[in-house]
């Protein structure tokens, strides 16, 4: 009933005048001459003007009091260089127009905060970006301008043996020169919500088999063994191809890096509600369960022994999450230090049917 200032004003109005009311009306039954009602008036009059003047203070402190609270909590907020947000119990979205206000203020003041915490961690995530950008970028160019410069320096005089292995140490740091640059730009797309997934039905099945294939030498040379396990053939799912390709290839890498030969690498599809849950796993070194939360991050590498993390460019697990992300799923890991690591992801099933092929 009293969700308007004015409401409370007028209500608070209404009282003043029916105790004056009242008072007029205990009055006016005393008045037994002329004298005694021109005196009474007076007196009526007098205590009117003084009640109104009392009444009208009480209600104007009663009303700006929350006022007042919301001003200091503003002033506090500021000087706190808005990062603590306000916090008022008069906050009240359903209350009056103060209740309002204050509760906007409140919920504004919370915003305010958490973007600028948002602005901030952005900025730390930018200046690590650069340390680790312009340290990856600087070994890769040093070490090949370090071969070439021999190159040309003994020109004419190194054994053909020895300058197709400089040349080829060369091309290699450019290849993978090469992949961090991409890697970083697809990441930094993808951080920024520019890409879009083109979303199409196909069996997840054929392009597991495809990518296992497409790795099947590698791991042989590793001395490792690469499988694929699917509870159901042809099954479906509705996504970006390319994208999931991409997922697939960064956690069958990650997996060989970190297995040692004789190990096994294998990868599992399987329906799970309206999902297919897709699972590689292998039976490496681990990962301490201290280093779990922070395997998805960029750059972060654990140490894992030998040289497991040559040629890779920190950033292949962080794309993976992004790609998972952007098709509504979520991707998690499972690590036992000696026994070997599982990750493990959910991509939407193919929505005209069961999402098994015919």
């Amino acid at each position: 009933m009293f969700r308007h200032l004015s409401t409370k004003l007028a209500g608070a109005q209404a009282l003043v005048f029916f105790a004056l009311g009242a008072v007029f009306i205990v009055a006016t039954e005393r008045m037994l001459e002329g004298r005694r009602l021109v005196e009474l008036a007076a007196e009526l009059l007098i205590g009117a003007v003084a009640f109104s003047l009392l009444a009208a203070l009480l209600v104007f402190h009663l009303l700006t009091r929350r006022l007042r609270a919301l001003a200091e909590a503003v002033d506090s907020f500021r000087a706190s260089g808005f990062a603590r947000p306000m916090a008022l119990p008069s906050a009240d979205a359903a209350g009056d127009d103060i209740g309002r206000l204050t509760a906007a203020v409140q919920e504004m003041s919370q915003r305010i905060a958490g973007q600028i915490e948002l602005l901030g961690s952005a900025e730390q995530r930018r200046r690590e970006l650069l340390a680790n950008v312009s340290h990856d970028l600087r070994t890769p160019l040093a070490s090949m301008q370090g071969y070439l410069e021999t190159l040309l320096l003994k020109q004419g005089t190194l054994p053909p043996d020895e300058q197709r292995e400089y040349l080829m140490i060369a091309a290699k740091h450019s290849e993978r020169l090469g992949k961090l640059i991409r890697d970083l730009f697809q990441l930094t797309k993808l951080e920024a919500r520019e890409v879009q997934p083109d979303c199409e039905t196909f069996a997840i099945t054929e392009l597991m088999q495809d990518v296992v294939q497409k790795y099947q030498l590698g791991a042989a040379q590793r001395g490792l063994r690469l499988e694929g396990r699917f509870a159901i053939d042809q099954l479906k799912v509705h996504a970006d191809i390319a994208l999931v390709e991409r997922v697939l290839e960064n956690l069958i890498e990650n997996a060989m890096r970190h297995t040692p030969s004789g190990g096994v690498v294998s990868i599992e599809a399987a329906p799970d509600g309206r999902r297919v849950r897709i699972e590689v796993s292998d039976s490496g070194c681990g990962i301490p369960e201290r280093e779990l939360a922070h395997v998805f991050d960029r750059y972060y590498r654990i140490d894992r022994g030998d040289a497991a993390d040559a040629g890779s460019t920190g950033l292949g697990l962080a794309i993976t999450r992004q790609i998972v992300a952007l098709h509504g799923g979520e991707i998690r890991v499972d690590s036992r230090v000696g026994q070997g690591t599982r990750f493990c992801f959910d991509l939407p099933m193919d929505a005209s049917g069961a999402g098994y092929a015919a």
